[in-house]
């Protein structure tokens, strides 16, 4: 039995909202310098319903701060040369302050090689590795927007993190290794000691049960359940998922990488899904492109 008395929710959308009405005054101030809006283009390749959705989230975003936004769809036919000839013709757009290419690409084309393309200045997503060398050196630079959420949410809700042992459920690129370094570093949120798991790693749910922060971002749904967290954790979802729910009128619902309903009556904190991580994404990838347009 829990002897947690109550969980509180990491709101996404709260902290969004309140990071984006400061976004959106800043960028009045932005335009009134540079005589033109900050400028986000989004690069969407293909007919993917996930991407889809999640882009026009960006653009919408976009519209809310008051930020120019550009919506850039191809075929899923498209060539990789015909891509980077693309990419190559954003980064030499003046009017354009950062641009991203919605991942996953079609298996026909090289998602590295693209994104060693992007201008470093215009990486609004914080993937291209000078971003990466700066983030992991504590350079400036653009921070990879999922990671760079979570903390910023950590923050909004002054979650204390120096000497907490912080366990990572996933090692991509774009996840799962950038935020196992920027809670590392010597900075708040940061001085936490870390460890980052995987899906080789042995006795997993040991490990994640020593988590003081737990974030997880294997990509599997509800793969973390009440066994594999510790009374009182802060856990992270970075997951998010469709699964088919013919009681739904849209056919489905969505869940994280946590099964939420029984892990959460043992957290003093968690982020749900949907509403947590999600819109802390797309807050983040405004913040690098107000600060690419005020160094533009």
């Amino acid at each position: 039995m829990s002897t947690v008395a109550a969980f509180q929710l990491l709101d996404g959308r709260r902290c969004g909202a309140a990071l984006q009405a400061d976004i959106a005054a800043k960028a009045l101030g932005t335009k009134a310098q540079c005589g033109r809006a900050p400028h986000l283009a989004a690069v969407l390749v293909g007919n993917d319903g996930a991407s889809k959705t999640y882009v026009e989230a960006k653009v919408k975003a976009c519209e809310g701060v008051g930020f120019r936004s550009t919506l850039i769809r191809l075929p899923e036919t498209i060539t990789e040369e015909d891509l980077l000839g693309r990419v190559k013709s954003l980064n030499n757009d003046t009017e354009l302050d950062g641009f991203i290419v919605q991942l996953p690409l079609p298996a026909h084309i090289d998602a590295d090689r693209v994104i060693q393309a992007i201008d470093p200045r215009k990486d609004v997503d914080g993937f291209h590795p000078l971003n990466v060398g700066n983030m992991v050196l504590g350079l400036p630079g653009f921070l990879p927007a999922t990671p760079s959420g979570i903390c910023e949410l950590l923050k909004y809700y002054s979650i204390e993190t120096a000497g907490k042992h912080c366990v990572v459920v996933g090692r991509s690129n774009i996840v799962g290794t950038p935020i196992s370094i920027l809670l590392s570093r010597n900075a708040y949120p940061g001085n936490c000691t870390v460890t980052l798991a995987h899906s080789r790693t042995k006795d997993l749910a040991s490990i994640t049960r020593q988590a003081d922060l737990l974030v997880v971002a294997i990509g599997k749904p509800e793969f973390v359940t009440a066994d594999m967290v510790k009374e009182g954790a802060v856990v992270i979802d970075v997951g998010i998922h469709r699964i088919p729910d013919a009681a739904r009128k849209s056919g489905f619902r969505l869940v994280g990488d946590v099964k939420l309903d029984e892990v959460a009556p043992k957290c003093s904190w968690i982020s749900p899904v949907p509403g947590g991580v999600g819109p802390m994404t797309i807050t983040s990838l405004l913040l690098n492109t107000l600060r690419a347009a005020k160094r533009s």
